[in-house]
Formats: C-alpha cells, sequence, structure tokens
C-alpha cells in the first residue's frame, strides 16, 4: 500500500495526483508536524486563558474584527463561523478535486503555524483514507480569504452537520461518520476558521490541471508530429540550428522531440501534396508555438508545486516564538494569474491541433480523400469531428478570458480586492479537458490519413502509437458513430498510454 506522509513541506504535485487517482493510497501524519501542531496550539490555549485580543480567536472576522468574543464564547465563534460561511451553490465539486482538497488542507495544518490540534489534521485524513466524500458546492469562493465557502462546507462534514456523496447519493454528515465509526470533530477555537481560510480548491483543481496540462503538451506534440508526417510536412522547421538561434527551452524541447518521433519514417519518400517552399504554419512553427505553452506550462507547475506546501491561514502561529502574524497568506491572485495563464497555454495548443484536423480533412491539403472518407459523397468520414473540434476550440476562447483581473469588494469593503482564483480554477480544468478531446480528434484523423498512405510506414514510434490506438479504434470503412472513437483515444490520452508509446522512458 503506497504510503504518504503528511508533514507541511515535501507534498509533491505527482504524489498529489497519484494518491487521488490511484487506488489504494494511505495518508497519514508525520510525527514531526504533530509536534510542532501542538507546540503551537500550546499558545492559543494560553491567549485563550488570558484574553488577549487576537484575529479570530478572540475577535470577530472580516469586517467585525473590532469585535472581542468573551473566552466562554471562543468555541461557539468557531461553529458560528462554519455554519455562516457555509452557503455554497451549484453541483457538487468532482470526486477527485474533494480528495485533493483533504490532502492538501491536512497539509496546511501540518504545518505546525495554524494552531490546530493534530486531530483535526488527522480526521481529514482518514476521510481520504476511507474514500469519503463531502458534499462540496462548486460556487460560492470569491479566492481572497481563501476559499472560505467550499472549505467550510468541508468543516461542516467534519462537525457532522453537513452532507457526504456516497453510492447511495447525498446523506447526512452525521450518519455517515456513525456507520463508519467516526465521532464528529469538536470544534476549538481557532479550528474553524484554520479549516476554512485557506485555497485548497484553488490549489486542488489548478495542480490536478497542470499535471494533466503538462502530459497533454507531450501528447500534442506527438500528435503534431504525426500529422505532419501523414501529411509529408517538411522536417527542416525542426533543425537544431535554427532553435539555437530562439533559444527558448520550450521550442527547443519540441523541436527535438519532433525530430525524433519523425526519425526514419518511409513518408519523407512520399511526394507531398504541394510544392511550396514552406508549409503552414500549424506545420512549421509546431516547436514556436506548442513550445510556448510548454514554458507557460513549466511556470504554472512551479507556481503550484510552491502553493502545495504553503501555508495558507490568518493569523499564523510561530509555535517557537509564540507570535501571532496577521497577514494575507490566503489571498489566490498568484494562483489566479497562473491558472489563466494555463488554459491560454491549453487553448493555443488546442487551436493549432485543430487547423492540423482541418488539413487532414481537406482534400486540398492533404492530397488524400475528402474527409478521409473511403467514399466521399457516399459517406462523410470524419467531416463532422472537425465541427467539434471548431466547436471546443471556440468554447476555449470565451473561457480563457481572464477572471484573474476581476474583482468585487466584500465584507463591507474591508475586503476590497478578490482575486476569483476560484473562477479562473474552474476554466482552466475546462479547458485542460478541451484540450484531451482535440487531441483525440486530431490522432483519430491522423491514424486514418495513415490508411490511404499505407503499406508505406511512418516512424517506429509514431507506428507504435497507431499501434496502440487501433487496439481500440478500428479504421474508419464506411461511416459510424464516432463518438466512441475518441472517448477510447481520450481514455489512452489520460492512461499516458501513448505516450509511453511513444517515448518508452516517459514518465
Amino acid at each position: 500500500m503506497p504510503l504518504l506522509r503528511v508533514d507541511g513541506h515535501s507534498l509533491r504535485i505527482e504524489n498529489l495526483w497519484r494518491a487521488v487517482t490511484e487506488l489504494g493510497w494511505h495518508a497519514e501524519l508525520a510525527p514531526d508536524a504533530r509536534t510542532r501542531m501542538e507546540r503551537s496550539r500550546s499558545w492559543v490555549e494560553r491567549w485563550i486563558e488570558s484574553g488577549s485580543p487576537v484575529y479570530g480567536i478572540t475577535t470577530g472576522f472580516g469586517d467585525l474584527a473590532s469585535i472581542v468574543i468573551s473566552p466562554h464564547k471562543a468555541r461557539e465563534l468557531q461553529y458560528n463561523l462554519v455554519r455562516s460561511h457555509s452557503v455554497g451553490a451549484a453541483e457538487w465539486l468532482p470526486s477527485e478535486i474533494v480528495r485533493a482538497i483533504l490532502l492538501l488542507r491536512a497539509n496546511v495544518l501540518a504545518s505546525g503555524y495554524t494552531g490546530t490540534r493534530p486531530c483535526v489534521a488527522e480526521l481529514l485524513l482518514e476521510l481520504f483514507n476511507r474514500r469519503l466524500i463531502p458534499a462540496i458546492p462548486r460556487q460560492g469562493s470569491v479566492g481572497a480569504s481563501g476559499d472560505l465557502v467550499p472549505l467550510a462546507h468541508v468543516a461542516l462534514a467534519l462537525i457532522g452537520e453537513g452532507c457526504f456523496r456516497t453510492e447511495t447519493g447525498i446523506e447526512p454528515a452525521a450518519a455517515v461518520l456513525a456507520h463508519h465509526g467516526l465521532r464528529p470533530l469538536q470544534l476549538e477555537p481557532k479550528e474553524g476558521l484554520s479549516l476554512i481560510n485557506g485555497t485548497q480548491m484553488t490549489t486542488a483543481y489548478g495542480a490536478l490541471a497542470v499535471y494533466r496540462a503538462r502530459q497533454y503538451a507531450v501528447l500534442a506534440d506527438v500528435s503534431a508530429a504525426l500529422s505532419s508526417d501523414v501529411l509529408r510536412a517538411s522536417s527542416n522547421s525542426y533543425d537544431e540550428r535554427l532553435h539555437r538561434l530562439r533559444p527558448f527551452p520550450g521550442q527547443q524541447q519540441t523541436a527535438a522531440r519532433l525530430r525524433a518521433l519523425r526519425a526514419g519514417s518511409a513518408l519523407a519518400s512520399v511526394p507531398p501534396p504541394h510544392s511550396l517552399p514552406q508549409d503552414a504554419y500549424s506545420l512549421s512553427c509546431v516547436p514556436q508555438i506548442h513550445g510556448a505553452s510548454h514554458d507557460a506550462i513549466t511556470y504554472v507547475w512551479d507556481i503550484f508545486q510552491t502553493e502545495l506546501n504553503a501555508v495558507t491561514d490568518n493569523p499564523l502561529i510561530d509555535p517557537d516564538t509564540g507570535e501571532h502574524l496577521e497577514g494575507g497568506n490566503f489571498h489566490g491572485q498568484p494562483l489566479a494569474i497562473a491558472l489563466d495563464l494555463l488554459s491560454i497555454a491549453c487553448a493555443e495548443l488546442a487551436s493549432v491541433a485543430e487547423r492540423r484536423i482541418e488539413r487532414l480533412l481537406n482534400s486540398r491539403s492533404s492530397g488524400l480523400p475528402a474527409f478521409l472518407a473511403t467514399q466521399p459523397g457516399l459517406h462523410s468520414g470524419l467531416m463532422i469531428a472537425q465541427y467539434t473540434a471548431a466547436s471546443i476550440v471556440s468554447e476555449n476562447k470565451v473561457l480563457c478570458h481572464p477572471a484573474s483581473v476581476d474583482s468585487i469588494p466584500t465584507s463591507a469593503g474591508q475586503e476590497d480586492h478578490n482575486s476569483m482564483s476560484s473562477i479562473a480554477a474552474q476554466k482552466a480544468w475546462q479547458v485542460v479537458d478541451n484540450l484531451q478531446t482535440v487531441l483525440a480528434i486530431e490522432l483519430l484523423c491522423a491514424t486514418q490519413a495513415l490508411e490511404f498512405l499505407r503499406p508505406v510506414q511512418t516512424s517506429p514510434p509514431l507506428e507504435r502509437v497507431v499501434a496502440c490506438i487501433r487496439e481500440r479504434v478500428p479504421p474508419l470503412q464506411q461511416d459510424r458513430p464516432l463518438y466512441h472513437d475518441i472517448q477510447s483515444i481520450r481514455e489512452l490520452i489520460a492512461s499516458e498510454a501513448l505516450a509511453k508509446a511513444a517515448f518508452p522512458e516517459f514518465d
């Protein structure tokens, strides 16, 4: 059983992805994290005993921070906070996002800077280990004091007042906890605040989305190589000397991949469909176009790798000195900007892929039968697959309007700049998913195009990719519903089978 030790500082995006998406992972609180948590908790208890005014512990919240709360009301304050902030709307968050939220919030608490007891993090991890999914509506966060609303629904489930999503539907939290032998969390001072004051919904979406985006960007290079090869595009535009003169890392990396992917292809001997001195940009400029997206995705990866182990709460408590530090680590602006960039990077990969799809299906640019139909006219072939790709690319353009430049003040103007990071996160998640579909359509079209060039072989790595697809999707001999073909290739992309076929060392 794979073990994930949650310690507040060593979580990696790759491990988060595996723990959330693979069966059998077990998460537990690291011993050194427990020690740090106990030290910071002792300071909270001293402040309660002395009645010292500390934000969110012995005062109200937001615009009500000037109101001092008496020590005997400190516990009630935390319950009221969780209840009042549980105002989410719309459909429930996906299960993988919720599981990531549980791990991520436990990881923040494990830092030892939030003042919560170890049992709070341990209950979050118990839910993760038992695959219990709190019901969290997706709408409500403005991404400034963290993702207050969705995280409040997590806390509501912990205290036995919310709901869980189960195989039989939505069930009351108290009943689900009891069925699994778990007792509802009894909130102590500061703990309600520490459960909801963070960016974990945004971070869950962002970390999982950028993991997918990085994998799909590699597949975009593979699909571009296959399309370029069957269209008999020149490989001169991948020349290493050319790319040394504009040395962006992503551009050089993509050019190197394209050289490797097309090396040894016999299609180079097949006359191209035209004699123009330069191919269309969707073929000749793949290193520059894809490379820009690769570099953007790398930037976003670094942002979310940092955020995974960041302490997003307020106030923060130094476990060694007992100082309480009021500040804005909960603000989602760094994530919002990165997520808007992720949307743009993935939308561009889909956009240029759609242009290659059109060239594959257009007999005037491909030199192949119209729409890659065996009997054009009687059969429409893959004509409408391009319609689907075009509609998705157009949808992406709308989704790429940046959320991070918007702000609506809240809390009577106290919170007068909000990042809208949760909106940026959900848009990016959709754009990444859309990219997966467009790449599936390109691979469907490119493999069909290759059928008309047989028995000539493409390169060894691309032949492995085609063989992998052909195990699930037969050549198109006559019109059939293509939905299942696209879904099958989407699944191959998601499983990383195609990337590993092209690059056996891929991880």
